[in-house]
């Protein structure tokens, strides 16, 4: 390896490790926002609901594409809501190309007849996709408020008592609820995905709301002000998390968001790879493509302040993370025998202590997300121990799949919303098997994934003939990561 390579890795490498350790930074300031945080709600102006002339008219939205083994438990669900009839509306907004078309009409008409205002509404093709739905059944919305589940979302029957009173205040034009998960313990990977969403719920969205910092609605389990939606532009289908997209035209245009941790929406999370991988997908592209489309206005705003704009950038840059955070892994290796063919070169080594202290940060940060919610006993860190653990592996194993969707969303490659197959899974002995909307294809990604499983192999060997195991860590969890993601590919077929 010539000495001029060997400089041209070291600067990539550094780059990235500075980026992560920027991003590390950003989330420990959150972590200080999230502890310093003394909730506020109870001061908030509410609507008085018992009040029959304060209470608001809302529109319940259900944007569903081919839900056949969840729709029956939804539409029970929704049908449960507590408000008066004559002041609800749900619109089950249903592009669907199979069958759970019949059976979900069906279902709507028994409802409608309990005097429920539920109507099914159909398209002739799926333009915009899921923001193209939302749109179109916001044009007949009779709501001034607009709630969205998604279809594997159960919220609890006095959800809009507990949501709908805070938009008292005008200035408020979405009210966000934290995510729940019905199937938790269902495997590792439903584990690792609570994990991670758990961390976005309570230290990054308390963290930014706690001080007026932007954040975003998350596609469901939140509600909107009508004029909000249409002030802001409307929902536009041009990138693949057009909920991202919508909350920063909003806030831009000084819309407050109201985040509130104490409400939980129970959903289920997704228990086949296959699946996990086309939501991670979309949700990275998207997280790129809104960074190309919005991070300037952003940036250029004159109505927010530096720490809101540096946050805001960090929030959209979030998926390219995977990006920076699969250099350091690819390049870890050149790097050790860098450092081991170039003696005088050692000192750059050391800057591998970033990502290290950057670990170190976002384990801190995780606990205290973690304990929010688990509890903080002995039992409890050692679990989390292990599972922080477990999911920094499994993250590092989908660094190849998130970062080919990131560098599509920053390139401006257009793709199809691939929507996350739902399966029913309430419990331990439910099965996922024969789920007709499983992909049948292997992912091209998969003989990569296994080339870097054997990569990081020969990365742990590496440590014995040159005596330096610094990096035998890493590379264990990123061999262990590669190899989960590889074996769980091959093996999750319906």
């Amino acid at each position: 390896m010539g000495l001029t390579i060997a400089w041209i890795i070291i600067a990539i490498y550094s780059t990235a490790l500075i980026l992560i350790f920027c991003y590390s930074l950003a989330q420990l300031n959150l972590l200080i926002n999230y502890l310093s945080h003394k909730r506020q709600n109870e001061e908030a102006p509410k609507f008085n609901l018992l009040d029959p002339k304060e209470i608001p008219h809302v529109t319940i939205q259900l944007p569903i594409y081919n839900e056949e083994y969840v729709m029956e438990r939804l539409l029970d669900n929704i049908a449960k809501i507590e408000y008066p009839k004559s002041k609800l509306e749900i619109q089950v907004l249903d592009d669907s190309t199979d069958d759970s078309v019949i059976e979900t009409a069906e279902r709507i008409e028994e409802l409608q007849k309990t005097g429920l205002d539920i109507q099914h509404i159909r398209r002739e093709n799926r333009v915009g996709f899921k923001a193209g739905a939302l749109k179109e059944g916001l044009a007949i919305a009779k709501g001034k408020f607009i709630a969205i589940f998604d279809a594997d979302f159960l919220p609890e029957t006095d959800w809009l008592k507990k949501t709908v009173p805070y938009f008292k205040d005008e200035e408020i034009g979405v009210v966000q609820t934290r995510w729940g998960h019905i199937n938790r313990d269902y495997s590792t990977l439903t584990k690792i995905q609570a994990f991670a969403l758990d961390a976005h719920f309570t230290l990054e969205q308390v963290g930014r709301n706690s001080k007026g910092h932007f954040i975003n609605f998350n596609g469901t389990a939140g509600i909107w002000r009508k004029e909000c939606i249409l002030d802001a532009g409307n929902w536009e289908g041009d990138t693949l998390t057009e909920d991202l997209d919508l909350s920063y035209r909003a806030q831009l245009k000084n819309w407050k968001f109201k985040y509130l941790e104490d409400v939980e929406t129970p959903a289920e999370l997704p228990v086949v790879i296959s699946a996990a991988r086309s939501q991670q997908f979309r949700w990275n592209k998207g997280g790129a493509e809104n960074f190309r489309k919005t991070v300037w206005s952003v940036i250029t705003a004159k109505n927010i302040p530096f720490k809101t704009k540096f946050h805001g950038v960090m929030h959209l840059l979030n998926s390219s993370m995977f990006l920076c955070v699969f250099i350091v892994a690819l390049l870890s290796i050149p790097m050790l025998y860098i450092k081991n063919t170039y003696g005088h070169l050692g000192w750059v080594y050391e800057i591998t202590s970033f990502f290290i202290i950057s670990t170190i940060i976002l384990f801190i940060c995780y606990w205290f997300t973690y304990k929010s919610i688990q509890g903080s006993s002995f039992d409890n860190f050692v679990d989390y121990i292990k599972l922080f653990f477990t999911f920094f592996s499994v993250a590092l194993g989908f660094s190849l799949h998130n970062t080919v969707a990131v560098l599509e969303g920053h390139m401006g490659k257009r793709s199809e919303f691939v929507r996350t197959p739902k399966f029913n899974i309430n419990s331990l002995t439910d099965s996922w098997k024969g789920n007709k909307y499983l992909a049948k294809k292997l992912s091209p990604n998969m003989i990569l994934e296994f080339a870097l499983m054997v990569y990081f192999l020969f990365g742990m060997y590496s440590a014995i003939p040159l005596n330096d195991y610094g990096l035998f860590p890493f590379h264990l969890m990123l061999f262990l990561g590669f190899g989960f993601v590889f074996f769980k590919s091959l093996t999750s077929k319906a």
